[in-house]
Order: C-alpha cells, then structure tokens, then sequence
C-alpha cells in the first residue's frame, strides 16, 4: 500500500490498541508520588518551579477578578505542552495536529471570556466594537468589520495551532525521507541532511512550546478585554 506524507496524522495502532493511548501512560509518571510532605525531591521541586513560572507569566496581564482563572488556563497550557511534545516521539500521534481538537479547546474558552465580559461589564464590551470618534458614515462598516473580527478570534487560535504543528511535522517527515534516500547515493549529502534534521528537530521542540504558551496568552488578552 502507497503512504503518503499525510499518513502520519493518522493515529497508529498496534495489534488494535491505538498508541496514542500506550504514550499518554508517560506523563502521569512525571506526577509526584503520595506524601506527607509538599517536596519529596528535585523533580517536584522542577515541576512546583515551572508550574509556578507559568502561572505567574499567563496572570501578569489580569487584574484580581482574572486570577479565579488560574487553574484552568494552566492546566490548559500544561496539556498542550504534554501532547505537542509527546508528538515528537517516533510513532505517536499529535492531537493538536487536528483542527477539531484545536477547535474544541478554542471555541468554548473563547465564547466564556465573551460571556463573562457581557455578563460584568456589557457596556464596554459592545463598546469594543466601535471605536470612539467613529465618524458617522462609517460606523455601519466598522461594526461589521469588528463584529468579524470578533468572531474569527477561535478560528485564528485552532488554524494556527493546527498549521503551525502539521506544518513541522511535514518538513520533519520531508528532511528525513531526503536522508534515507541520498544515504546509499551521497553519503556525505546525506549526513548534512541529517544535521539539518537535527537542528530542524531542536526547533520543533521550540516550536511546540512557543505555540501551546501563545494559544493559553492569546486566551488571557482576550479575557483581559472582558474583565
């Protein structure tokens, strides 16, 4: 059977038993053991860090009301982390590589930060779709064209996550291809080849995590706006 580049968007399976499934028992082996103490070792104490790091970046643009949303924007930033990287490993499967997925994390956090600016403060959020001194023939066309931008926001956020993923993923899959093939014929092309693999590979990596932290901030700016 003919693959194509594609391919590899498809969960892989073995024996039946989807390996996205054996690969997501990895991470609940990065939580720290039962305890009666907070720390138990250097690993905790890496995670309590990192945790606290993220936190502390995504709630520096929000005022007190924004902080109730702590939890769950971390909690969303280190998901995404855990499966775009997990993506990387040979023979896994990268949910977020898939727009539905994307746009079932997008969409309903999105619509919530709109209904909580409704909710608190419905005046200034209307607002927001047309600017102050506005002249008067054209405030029909600058509603329209806020009201679309408005509405595009969770589209944006599930198509750039989505692209900017399936895109690597693609150029990964391209270079390595390139370095089976030229190994027989140029040697010495190919193992540059794979050095562009490598670095290509380390930014990736880079990738993956600029990406997850840049869905999670886009999220908080827009519920800046509403609170």
């Amino acid at each position: 059977m003919n693959l194509s580049f594609f391919d590899q968007f498809a969960s892989p399976s073995l024996l039946g038993i989807p390996l996205i499934l054996i690969s997501t028992l990895f991470p609940p082996l990065l939580l720290p053991s039962l305890n009666n103490r907070w720390i138990t070792n250097r690993l905790s104490t890496l995670q309590s860090w990192f945790i606290y790091l993220i936190t502390k970046q995504l709630m520096m643009p929000l005022n007190k009301k924004g902080h109730k949303w702590a939890l769950i924007l971390t909690s969303l930033t280190i998901l995404l982390l855990t499966i775009n990287l997990l993506g990387l490993l040979p023979y896994t499967f990268t949910p977020t590589t898939q727009l539905s997925m994307n746009m079932a994390l997008a969409f309903p956090l999105w619509l919530a930060t709109l209904l909580t600016g409704l909710r608190n403060q419905p005046s200034t959020s209307i607002g927001h779709l047309l600017p102050e001194g506005t002249p008067t023939p054209l405030i029909p066309a600058l509603v329209m064209i806020e009201t679309t931008s408005l509405l595009i926001r969770p589209l944006a956020l599930g198509v750039r996550l989505t692209a900017n993923l399936t895109a690597g993923h693609l150029l990964i899959q391209l270079i390595s291809t390139a370095t089976i093939v030229l190994l027989p014929i140029l040697p010495t092309m190919s193992i540059l080849t794979m050095m562009t693999l490598l670095l290509l590979t380390m930014l990736e990596i880079a990738v993956a995590m600029i990406q997850a932290y840049v869905f999670v901030l886009l999220l908080t700016l827009y519920l800046q706006e509403n609170i």
